[in-house]
């Protein structure tokens, strides 16, 4: 008998779960992850700058921001057929889905935004999932949106309510869950999870986590990010987190979230094939490919490849759910 899906759970619950020894914490959500998930299955993801920093947003670890003096040179919205020709080399290589990141504070309904349900349309396609990060969305942008094409939207919380001001003063946490919606109200698929390592506690953690937990509807992803800190920032002296904290923030969100796609985002460049192992038998069942994420470095490709072959994982399908939907209505009305 499968666990229920809950969307009432209390801090205390989650705290629980998440302080658990960690082999216990482990076992409980690699159990929950193959009853709800098919075991050794992997969404590849490849993620894409469509435009580049001159951010307006003081986002206290970003190297797209303008406020910062960063390695990162600002680059207007790429052509609509780069863009494409980029998603084609993606699916080439093994991806299902595309990611485009826009360092906009909010979408504009312009030119550019144009260009974006363009590209949007055209990626669809091609039989890719297309997921967007554009900041801030209207419900009128979200429904654009949708009727392009686009499958996922990436708006992630960063981090807890309580901490949230101490590491951006541009924008509101309720700005955020604002935006993620709208993005439901439209039926796009929301991707939104956060990063570890910017001077929050486990509380803070626990916070974010029960937040995401207690949506009407899930995040269809929740990317698990552990912050790189970049030169420039006001984190640039952070230390990097340890895998055992990455684990425990994979398996805590698997046991609450059970249906999600939990990705092992940023940070993977310093995880040898063992840490990452460990991350997938906590739950984790998605990852970006290729050779950076936006602006940080990330394993490429082929190093991926040997990481697949050894631990037996293989790629998992392109709108997998709603074949599988598609398949049970079928079934019924035969």
């Amino acid at each position: 008998m499968q666990a229920s899906i809950r969307h009432d759970w209390t801090r205390q619950e989650v705290a629980e779960i998440y302080h658990l020894p960690l082999m216990e914490l482990m076992y409980k959500a690699s159990t929950i992850h193959r009853e709800y998930q098919q075991t050794g299955e992997v969404q590849v993801c490849t993620l894409l700058s469509v435009k580049t920093g001159g951010c307006k947003e003081d986002c206290s670890y970003c190297s797209q921001s303008a406020r910062y003096n960063t390695h990162v040179e600002p680059h207007k919205l790429m052509t609509t057929e780069s863009v494409v020709n980029k998603a084609k080399q993606a699916k080439e290589n093994g991806s299902t889905r595309f990611c485009m990141g826009a360092a906009w504070r909010e979408a504009r309904s312009n030119k550019d935004f144009e260009r974006v349900l363009d590209m949007v349309g055209q990626i669809n396609e091609m039989g890719l999932e297309v997921c967007a990060t554009l900041g801030m969305l209207d419900e009128e942008q979200a429904e654009a949106l949708k009727e392009a094409g686009l499958y996922a939207y990436n708006h992630n919380l960063d981090t807890s309510r309580e901490y949230y001001e101490q590491v951006i003063t541009t924008r509101t946490f309720d700005d955020r869950l604002e935006t993620i919606k709208n993005v439901q109200k439209a039926k796009i698929s929301v991707c939104s999870g956060g990063i570890i390592g910017l001077g929050e506690t486990d509380e803070d953690r626990i916070g974010m986590l029960t937040t995401l937990a207690c949506l009407p509807t899930h995040p269809e992803s929740v990317p698990v990010n552990a912050l790189v800190p970049v030169e420039g920032t006001p984190m640039e002296g952070n230390k990097m987190v340890s895998t055992w904290e990455m684990i425990r923030m994979i398996a805590t969100a698997r046991i609450i979230m059970p249906k999600a796609m939990v990705r092992l985002s940023a940070g993977r460049t310093e995880m040898s094939t063992e840490a990452q192992a460990l991350c997938f038998m906590a739950g984790a069942n998605s990852i970006f490919a290729g050779d950076q994420l936006l602006t940080t470095p990330n394993p490429e490709e082929d190093v991926d490849m040997i990481m697949f072959k050894t631990l037996g994982l293989s790629p998992r399908a392109s709108f997998k759910e709603e074949a599988k939907t598609k398949l049970e209505k079928d079934a019924v009305i035969y």
